[in-house]
């Protein structure tokens, strides 16, 4: 599983927020140079899951003992996780051991070294390696295995007695400009989720063992055995003028998706893609305004019986 608390429309927080253009388990990724773009994205998606792990912390049935973040990458969600749940114990799932040991460091830093840890397991390959759990939390990490359906039924598997598995799958793409921004042809941000659609589709069928099931998440997880099957979107609103750290955020995605998509766009398209990168321009991401931040993130739930 990819490490998926980042921002993306399909999958653009794999390029700039958490994951990164690729499947887990890439072996050439220096994930240590990754750590600050991972929590950065964290930070700005931070009233975003709040509010998710409120609503999600509401509709528990019953006490949360054990809360499994799959995929957690460097801990940024598993700390909000420990937020929302204080009467849990957190354990932070993942591959990567430079992840792993930035998450053991800043559960310390807050205070939160004795009820939190961290495991590290391929992930989807070692699912059963997961310990029982109350609640799985797996997020923007599904679409990155190749057989959806049957990482569900594991992770379910996993799941103890009236335990919750969460996934954060689908909602809205990003939007961050006004349709016409005053230079290049108006729809930039609509062209480049096209673009996007077709390298998604691609890395879906790239995929070990990818089988093709329709992507309605409360059918598959009802299809693994679990019950009550519910979803809800939360909306991230962060208006003009963007935060720094929001800024930023943008910049390194749109700075990413102009090398991935250099051959796909238009040549008037890269050109106005390449002032909205320059830091000098005083129209671009760096220095304009009217730079903000909308997007939706689906949490859908079951519970075992």
């Amino acid at each position: 599983m990819a490490h998926g608390h980042g921002d993306h429309g399909h999958d653009q927080g794999h390029r700039q927020g958490h994951g990164h253009a690729h499947k887990h388990g890439t072996k050439d990724m220096d994930w240590s140079r990754m750590i600050p773009h991972l929590e950065r994205g964290a930070e700005v998606y931070t009233p975003l899951y709040t509010e998710a792990l409120s609503w999600l912390r509401a509709s528990r049935p019953g006490g949360t003992g054990l809360i499994v973040d799959a995929g957690a990458g460097p801990g940024a969600i598993s700390l909000q996780l420990a937020e929302a749940f204080p009467d849990a114990r957190i354990i932070a799932a993942d591959p990567e051991e430079a992840l792993l040991a930035r998450a053991t460091e800043r559960f310390a830093e807050a205070g939160l070294a004795e009820r939190t840890g961290t495991l590290r397991v391929e992930l989807p390959d070692a699912i059963g390696e997961l310990p029982d759990a109350d609640l799985i939390w797996a997020a923007r990490s599904l679409h990155h295995v190749g057989d959806q359906r049957a990482a569900i039924a594991a992770l379910a598997g996993r799941l103890a007695p009236g335990g919750t598995l969460a996934l954060v799958e689908g909602g809205l793409p990003l939007r961050s400009l006004p349709r016409d921004f005053g230079f290049g042809r108006p729809g930039l941000e609509t062209r480049a989720d096209a673009i996007e659609d077709e390298w998604f589709d691609e890395m879906r069928r790239s995929l070990p063992g990818a089988e093709s099931h329709v992507e309605d998440w409360p059918a598959l997880l009802t299809a693994a055995g679990l019950k009550g099957a519910q979803s809800r979107t939360f909306l991230l609103d962060l208006p003009a003028p963007l935060s720094a750290a929001g800024r930023e955020m943008l910049v390194d995605m749109w700075q990413r998706r102009r090398g991935v998509f250099e051959e796909s766009l238009a040549t008037d398209d890269i050109a106005a893609l390449d002032r909205l990168l320059d830091p000098e321009d005083e129209q671009g991401l760096y220095r304009r305004d009217d730079v903000f931040l909308l997007v939706a993130h689906t949490v859908h739930t079951a519970v075992k019986g």
